[in-house]
C-alpha cells in the first residue's frame, strides 16, 4: 500500500492540472464571445460605413460638352512607351522651327538668277534655277563661300518671284562672261530670325504658318524679304531637303 499515496497524488496531481486546463478553456471562450464578436461586428459597421469605390474597370462620368483639362505635362513617363511613338508630321516639323535665333546676315557677292513660279511647283522652280546657276559658277571658275540660298522678293496666293543665288568667295574683276540670265549681285543683309524646316519641302507651308503665328504672337515688324538657304540638295522627285529660313526684320 505504500504506492497507492504516490498513485493518488499523481492522480491529484492530474486532475488538478485537468481542471486548470479546463477553467482556461473555459476563460478563453469567453473571452471569445466577448472581445472577437463585437470587433468583427464594428469591422463589418465600418466596411458599410466606408464609401463604396467604383470597379476598377469603370469608367468616370463624363459629360458631352466638357473639354479636357489634360495637359501634356499631366502625362506619366510609364504611360508613354517606345513602341507608341508616331512617326513625325509636318506639324511636329512646324514645331521644330520655331526654335529661333536672332542674327545678323552680312552680304555676300553671289551669282544670281531671277524667276517667278507657282507653288505647287516650287520645289521644281527653284532646283532648276539653281541647277543653272552651279553650272554657270562651275564653268567661270569662281569660288563658292557656301550653301546656295533663294531670296524670296515677292509672294500671294498664287506663286512667288525669287532670286537664286550661289555665295561667292569674292567679287569676279571685271565683267566676266555669263550664261544669259545670270549675273552677279549680292545676297541680302540685316538683322533676321532664323527658324528651320526638316522634311518634305512640299510641307514648308506648315513650318511658314507656324512662323507666321510666332511673329503674330511676339508682335514683330518683318519686311517683305524671306531667304531660304538650302543645307542639302534638291535631288530628282526627292524633295526632301534641310532648310534653314531667315526672317529680315524691321
Amino acid at each position: 500500500m505504500e504506492e497507492e499515496p504516490g498513485l493518488l497524488d499523481s492522480l491529484r496531481r492530474y486532475w488538478r492540472a485537468l481542471a486548470i486546463f479546463t477553467v482556461l478553456i473555459a476563460g478563453a471562450a469567453i473571452y471569445s464571445e466577448r472581445s472577437l464578436v463585437p470587433v468583427a461586428g464594428v469591422k463589418e459597421a465600418e466596411k458599410s460605413a466606408a464609401p463604396q469605390q467604383p470597379a476598377p474597370n469603370a469608367a468616370p462620368e463624363t459629360k458631352s460638352n466638357e473639354t479636357s483639362d489634360a495637359k501634356p505635362g499631366d502625362v506619366k513617363p510609364e504611360d508613354a512607351k517606345p513602341g507608341d511613338a508616331a512617326p513625325p508630321t509636318a506639324h511636329d516639323e512646324a514645331t521644330q522651327a520655331m526654335m529661333s535665333q536672332t542674327v545678323a546676315v552680312e552680304a555676300r557677292p553671289a551669282a544670281v538668277v531671277k524667276g517667278q513660279g507657282k507653288w505647287e511647283d516650287a520645289a521644281k522652280t527653284i532646283s532648276e534655277a539653281l541647277g543653272k546657276l552651279e553650272g554657270a559658277v562651275t564653268a567661270s571658275g569662281f569660288a563658292v563661300n557656301g550653301r546656295p540660298i533663294a531670296v524670296f522678293t515677292k509672294t500671294d496666293d498664287a506663286g512667288f518671284a525669287f532670286e537664286a543665288m550661289v555665295p561667292l568667295a569674292a567679287a569676279p574683276e571685271g565683267k566676266p562672261k555669263l550664261p544669259e540670265g545670270v549675273s552677279i549681285g549680292a545676297s541680302p543683309a540685316g538683322k533676321a530670325l532664323k527658324f528651320q524646316h526638316r522634311g518634305a519641302y512640299d510641307e514648308i507651308e506648315a513650318t511658314y504658318e507656324a512662323i507666321a503665328a510666332y511673329l503674330d504672337e511676339k508682335g514683330l515688324d518683318t519686311k517683305d524679304l524671306i531667304l531660304e538657304e538650302y543645307l542639302t540638295d534638291f535631288k530628282g522627285d526627292d524633295a526632301t531637303v534641310d532648310v534653314d529660313i531667315y526672317v529680315f526684320l524691321k
